[in-house]
């Protein structure tokens, strides 16, 4: 019966995550803060006095609006989804099929190629520099001779922690024609966002998450900011009622009391700084620098398997990423708390 689906879906490789038994979990950027309990028990009261038996509101205007406040930009322009994922597919889905294609630069989240597979697009990966930079060049160069329908773009880059800077988003917008999309998912452990530059792009779709910074990945919520048009031609294939009540709900509270929660992001940037100061001293290793809350690094001397499977062994669990391109010696480290970090350290200098 397999044959009746697209032909491209049995090509695909499977995007999963082993897990492993573990005491310190630093393999998928989590925020390692969890919300405080008052919080949670301000989001349970107002949800114990919802109506479960009805759908959300068919358009939830007020908490679109609060989205949009929060990102400074319009609620017009903005769509709401069930992760950041929901609304890349919603992308993908209204802009690709066979014959169009796709620019995407490697190496990166790689939900962006599986997505395109799946609608029979062409996917034009464009490699980073040596040092993991964006190359705007390449990309900007491969989006014209390609006719690409669309640029995605991850930045800060996962698992790189590579960051755009307005200068670069402009000469990548400015050079090409298609749809650009910016994945901001860790954008508040970079501090610039590019959100102003949709006042002038009109094909510039910029997604960011409450999943990180916020601490809510297991809420599912994410958004897309735009150009209002183009939000509302994408609105008529979303599907209705993509976020629940639970999640509304909470993100209301969430960005209410955002001034209560964000101190995690100063504290985690600093650690990322420290964490990457002690991995930089390791003769072993080659770490980069990053923008989001997580680490690249190399090791030189054993494979990432040895390596991982060494701080596994002890129940801490990052990252191997040496499947992805041009990381063959490649892991990534979420950045933990202050004591997972340490543990995570020596653990390290054991292990290679």
């Amino acid at each position: 019966m397999t044959n009746l689906l697209r032909p491209e879906i049995s090509t695909l490789a499977e995007y999963r995550l082993t897990q492993y038994p573990h005491r310190i979990k630093l393999n998928q950027n989590e925020n390692p803060y969890e919300l405080p309990l008052e919080i949670k028990e301000e989001v349970l009261r107002k949800l114990a006095a919802a109506r479960w038996s009805r759908y959300p509101a068919f358009v939830p205007q007020e908490q679109i609006a609060r989205v949009a406040s929060f990102a400074r930009w319009r609620s017009d322009g903005t769509l709401l989804g069930n992760g950041s994922n929901e609304l890349l597919q919603l992308i993908f889905t209204c802009v690709l099929e066979r014959g169009k294609s796709v620019i995407i630069s490697q190496p990166t989240f790689t939900l962006y190629k599986i997505l395109a597979r799946s609608l029979g697009a062409t996917v034009v990966d464009v490699p980073m520099t040596p040092t993991f930079e964006f190359d705007v060049t390449m990309i900007v160069s491969a989006a014209r001779a390609s006719g690409a329908d669309l640029v995605v773009l991850c930045s800060p880059n996962n698992p790189t922690g590579s960051c755009l800077t307005r200068e670069q988003v402009v000469r990548i917008l400015e050079g090409t024609k298609g749809l650009v999309v910016l994945d901001e998912a860790y954008v508040q452990f970079a501090g610039e966002t590019q959100v102003e530059l949709l006042r002038k792009y009109d094909r510039l779709i910029i997604l960011q998450t409450f999943s990180k910074a916020m601490a809510a990945a297991g809420l599912r919520f994410g958004y897309a900011l735009g150009a209002p048009e183009l939000m509302k031609q994408l609105d008529k294939v979303k599907l209705p009622y993509n976020v629940n009540i639970f999640t509304l709900t909470a993100v209301e509270t969430f960005i209410e009391r955002w001034h209560d929660i964000k101190w995690w992001i100063g504290r985690l940037v600093a650690e990322r700084e420290r964490v990457r100061g002690e991995l930089d001293r390791i003769d072993q290793l080659r770490v980069y620098p990053s923008g989001a809350n997580f680490l690249l690094f190399e090791s030189l001397k054993k494979s990432p398997a040895e390596v991982f499977a060494s701080l596994a062994g002890k129940g801490i669990l990052i990252r191997d990423v040496s499947s992805y391109p041009m990381l063959s010696r490649g892991l990534r480290v979420t950045i933990g708390t202050p004591d997972e970090n340490d543990e995570f350290l020596k653990a390290i200098r054991e292990a290679v």
